[in-house]
């Protein structure tokens, strides 16, 4: 396997989510020898019939710029990734509209005027109070498109996510003991930061209907991104509701969606508020990951991005007529009729990189025995000469 054979990037901030992300894998590739400019670390491997890179932030480094250097060596070193998934946690916004629990998962959809992402924390401040400035991408059509289908499948009873959970191995990341509360807005943790709530008023907590399963529900909509844990329920609703609801807060997506536009999808491990402790976490990374996994399975190659499967090997290359009046001695018989005819025509030109692009791809097949890097050389070189 090279770089060139991943498609996808799979994104994860916190090490809690890199375990999740890579039992998702149904085949782990060998790590490929790291670049001088790359410090990024990956796992390598296939879910379905895409080839999948992951990649997880330093330890210690959180946030928007973060992210978006991880991101950008990313795609320096895996130049032929197609689209992007941010994989992760995320703090809960529940609301009339979505009736948002722990351990569920928010994913990244455009809303009205907003694109799935938004960072709430970036504008500037008037006489008038803050002033939201700028706009991000949306994620790319296929992953629209990805969601569109498994919507309809997870409506006909078709959900494998709670299946991926299950397959999970060991006890770390099952679903916790703990009580799923929602305290009122207005009602602050009592007790030490981040501790259980057992000495908080229990008449404070938000009434809410028992589920019938503990099955995660899928919540779609407007993603709140930025640079600040929000730990503060007046906080957290003041973010919604000059968004016109918002089903989730993290710090990552915001540094990704303009240079890198993805789907953003989190378990929902607290809900941004002083009661948030780390029980849900894993937990809430799991499900992150099994919905990733199910909704790569709706996504299906273009016919010119096919895999090259582990447990496959490559099948031999058939013997072509080449031609001999190129002018490319010794290479011209390492291309097929008609390859070096378009060469020459398009010397000099922009094209010459797309015969270039050709090459790699394996749609213009070689001779084994010639290097497929002198080939390139050699269109190269015609077109310096031209």
């Amino acid at each position: 396997m090279s770089p060139d054979d991943y498609t996808v990037g799979w994104v994860c901030a916190l090490d809690i989510e890199l375990a999740p992300a890579q039992e998702m894998l149904d085949e782990e590739h060998e790590k490929l020898r790291r670049t001088t400019h790359d410090q990024n670390i990956y796992t390598l491997g296939r879910i379905g019939k895409h080839n999948v890179v992951i990649a997880t932030l330093p330890s210690g480094k959180t946030g928007i710029g973060a992210a978006a250097v991880v991101t950008s060596r990313m795609r320096q070193t895996f130049r032929f990734i197609e689209f992007w998934l941010l994989v992760g946690i995320g703090g809960g916004v529940p609301s009339r509209k979505a009736d948002i629990r722990l351990g569920d998962v928010a994913v990244s959809r455009p809303e009205g005027i907003h694109p799935g992402v938004v960072q709430w924390d970036f504008g500037k401040t008037n006489p008038n109070g803050f002033e939201r400035t700028g706009a991000l991408n949306n994620p790319s059509l296929i992953l629209l498109s990805g969601l569109t289908h498994i919507r309809s499948r997870y409506d006909r009873g078709g959900s494998k996510l709670m299946e991926y959970v299950a397959n999970f191995p060991g006890p770390k990341y099952t679903r916790p003991d703990t009580e799923d509360i929602l305290f009122k807005s207005e009602y602050n943790h009592v007790g030490e930061i981040g501790s259980e709530c057992t000495e908080c008023d229990q008449q404070n907590r938000v009434n809410r209907r028992r589920r019938r399963t503990n099955e995660a529900a899928v919540h779609y909509g407007t993603i709140a991104s930025g640079n600040e844990v929000v730990k503060s329920p007046v906080l957290r609703d003041a973010i919604s509701a000059s968004l016109g609801n918002v089903v989730c807060i993290e710090m990552e997506a915001a540094g990704l969606m303009n240079d890198f536009p993805c789907l953003v999808i989190r378990g929902i491990s607290d809900y941004a508020d002083s009661h948030k402790n780390d029980d849900w976490q894993r937990y809430a990374a799991l499900t992150a990951a099994a919905y990733a996994k199910d909704l790569l399975t709706e996504i299906t190659l273009p016919e010119t991005l096919k895999p090259v499967l582990k447990s496959e090997p490559k099948p031999k290359p058939k013997p072509v007529t080449t031609a001999s009046s190129s002018g490319f001695s010794p290479y011209s018989r390492a291309l097929p009729v008609g390859t070096m005819d378009i060469m020459q025509m398009t010397a000099g030109t922009p094209a010459t990189a797309a015969v270039i692009w050709v090459i790699r791809q394996g749609i213009a097949p070689v001779d084994p025995a010639i290097p497929a890097l002198d080939v390139e050389n050699v269109v190269i070189g015609q077109k310096r000469a031209g």
